[in-house]
């Protein structure tokens, strides 16, 4: 098996489980709120934990789903800002890294990330 083998067979696994958790927070955020007002509140508060932990799963799943991409056109393990070879420590940490470390580096300092995670479902 070779290590982009290993990485796909991974990250797909990653993306089951993820998916997975997304379907249980949704069904989580259908269900209905209890008729007690003091009951309500804390339901509200839960629901607020449980968006937030749905819109980082989304980006965890759009991450993993570029990264599948990338596996499937070749361009896996090449840095998207440089063109450089991202190391294989920084892939077996984070196998859904799109940019060598230096440039992730950069970019976290300049502030050029945005997500839009409802759009990973689709």
């Amino acid at each position: 098996m070779t290590s982009r083998d290993a990485a796909r067979a991974q990250l797909e696994h990653q993306l089951a489980r993820l998916l997975e958790g997304v379907g249980k927070i949704g069904g989580d955020l259908r269900q209905a709120h209890d008729r007690d007002w003091p009951e309500q509140a804390i339901e509200l508060e839960n629901d607020e934990v449980l968006k937030g932990l749905d819109e980082l799963t989304l980006n965890e799943v759009r991450r993993i789903r570029a990264a599948l991409g990338r596996i499937a056109n070749g361009t896996y393990g090449v840095c998207s800002t440089c063109g450089r070879a991202v190391s294989t420590v920084r892939l077996a940490a984070i196998p859904s890294a799109v940019t060598c470390l230096s440039c992730s580096h950069l970019l976290d300092r300049i502030g050029t990330w945005t997500t839009s995670p409802r759009s990973v479902l689709s």
